[in-house]
């Protein structure tokens, strides 16, 4: 049986490192593929038998080249009714906003009923019992250095003999 493929050495199988030229975009694996089947379309009387799967390619290709095309337009589509969206949100706020003041002026700004309306009311805060008192310093006074001064407390009087 004979072979169409000529006698030509092939390289060592290595393993690849990762590195960051490795693809990772859709544009880098379509131009790649652009690249291979325009080279295997060149030798395709050399190499009959890889048509079927050049064809495949060439098939989805074209078919990603589509749906990136698509992908752009709806991108495009997306910020077109961001643009418009915008106005619409910032109008819609301004009424709530008004609204809500409306509301509070019939109901009053301290009225439960504001809640249904997803209004907090203006509510009192707990009366706290009684203020703690202020707290002594850790440190106690300096002594004036005169006989018969402070002591601190909680410290016997020193005794004087003469």
């Amino acid at each position: 049986m004979t072979s169409n493929i000529p006698d030509t050495p092939t390289p060592p199988v290595t393993k690849k490192k990762k590195s960051t030229s490795q693809k990772t975009r859709y544009a880098d694996h379509v131009k790649d593929w652009s690249e291979l089947t325009a080279q295997l379309a060149a030798i395709a009387a050399d190499l009959p038998q890889l048509d079927p799967q050049r064809l495949a390619l060439e098939k989805i290709l074209a078919q990603a080249r589509d749906l990136t095309l698509q992908q752009a337009n709806f991108q495009s589509a997306k910020q077109k009714a961001s643009a418009q969206l915008r106005p619409l949100m910032t109008e819609g706020m301004k009424i709530a906003t008004a609204l809500r003041v409306n509301l509070k002026q019939i109901y009053g700004n301290r009225s439960e009923d504001l809640v249904k309306f997803g209004v907090q009311p203006l509510r009192t805060r707990a009366q706290v019992a009684a203020k703690p008192a202020p707290q002594t310093p850790s440190t106690p006074p300096a002594s004036s250095g005169t006989p018969g001064g402070s002591t601190a407390p909680g410290t016997p009087p020193a005794s004087h003999s003469a």
